[in-house]
């Protein structure tokens, strides 16, 4: 087998919060038979028992949702349980958990902070960004709220980062967001770009352009390069110099396939992304099938392949390598073209012709005998 991770969404869809622009939100629709979905002991010790039966050189479990955190404290002290039971001698367990710390106190911080938990937490920028498009169910701002979550995770040293969600709010205030989250303390960013459309495939009003995108990394990036290279990681930046140095790519989007992980629903289901649960792409059932039969599913198989059926445009790019043409949840098609491109192109394009020549000589000091090819 190859070697995979897994997403978790014990919770499935559920969330505490209405975010304007979650993609997630609607997927509760696949499972109308109840209002709560939550994962039982007998799905989770399945999943779990499985998964460290498969020969891995890392057991990475990610937890998201909706929000993982409303299973509760008691779930995730039976998650280190069951991973310690069925995990071998010797084996690597990493655990990731994507959370907005609304329901975070100090007791669940401890616990993930004992088990070396990393922990991806959800912040826009200050309040009169995030509150645009993250709040509660009644409307209301999260953002008092999930800084004293980020509190908690202090006090109790666990490790955490933050991931920006970058919308029509915040793309053309990239140094505000940027200088405000190394303000709070954030040593670790990731900027996920938003891009959603509606049934007409038309961009809803929160979804950015691959212009504005551009920009907004643009601006990241030199205030970055001129007092924090060394200092303020941002996962973009690391995955560009590992594909520089090494030449491998450290994340999906930077790869020419989609065969990477896999995700767990509340009940068992399976399916090939987060991005892409959809009844027509229900791999299987953890209580029905083994990992080596879902691997080899060919529609699993078919997913993947689709990363590299790329637009012929994408051939004669300077940056393809890099870019891999993007993520398949970004690409479009064109009036004049049955192949898809990437919503986020024109963006990409020009960061890299910005920002690629300082990459590649940081990556000559990393790796002297690199050579720019």
């Amino acid at each position: 087998m190859r070697p995979f991770s897994l997403l978790l969404k014990p919770a499935g869809a559920d969330c505490n919060l209405r975010c304007r622009y979650c993609f997630y939100l609607d997927r509760a629709a696949i499972y109308p038979e109840t209002h709560h979905h939550r994962m039982p002991d007998s799905v989770l010790e399945r999943t779990i028992a499985g998964y460290m039966a498969t020969n891995q050189p890392i057991y990475a479990f990610g937890w998201q949702g909706g929000e993982p955190t409303l299973m509760g404290l008691e779930f995730f002290r039976n998650v280190v349980e069951l991973q310690q039971q069925y995990g071998r001698s010797g084996a690597i367990v990493t655990n990731g958990l994507q959370t907005n710390t609304t329901l975070l106190n100090d007791e669940f911080a401890a616990h993930l902070a004992r088990y070396r938990f990393l922990v991806g937490v959800s912040l826009d920028g200050p309040p009169g960004i995030n509150d645009r498009n993250r709040y509660t169910v009644s409307g209301r701002s999260v953002h008092a709220k999930t800084l004293e979550g980020v509190a908690a995770l202090r006090r109790n040293r666990v490790n955490f980062n933050v991931l920006t969600v970058v919308s029509s709010a915040n793309v053309k205030k990239g140094r505000t967001v940027y200088r405000y989250l190394k303000k709070l303390g954030f040593d670790y960013h990731q900027y996920i770009p938003c891009v959603e459309f509606d049934g007409d495939d038309r961009p809803l009003p929160f979804t950015i352009t691959g212009e504005e995108w551009g920009e907004f990394l643009c601006e990241i990036f030199d205030e970055w390069k001129q007092q924090d290279v060394g200092r303020v990681s941002i996962r973009l930046h690391d995955d560009i110099l590992n594909r520089l140095v090494t030449g491998s790519a450290s994340t999906c989007t930077m790869r020419n396939h989609c065969s990477d992980y896999f995700v767990v629903e509340h009940n068992g289901d399976v399916y090939p992304c987060d991005f892409f649960v959809r009844p027509d792409l229900r791999l299987g059932n953890v209580m029905e099938n083994t990992w080596e039969e879902l691997q080899c599913s060919p529609d699993y198989q078919r997913f993947g392949q689709m990363k590299s059926e790329w637009n012929p445009k994408c051939e004669a790019c300077d940056f393809q390598a890099l870019c891999a043409g993007d993520c398949l949840k970004h690409r479009f098609r064109q009036a004049d073209d049955p192949r898809t491109l990437s919503w986020l192109c024109a963006g990409w394009k020009r960061f890299y012709r910005h920002a690629l020549p300082h990459f590649q000589e940081l990556a000559r000091e990393a790796l002297p005998e690199y050579v720019n090819k």
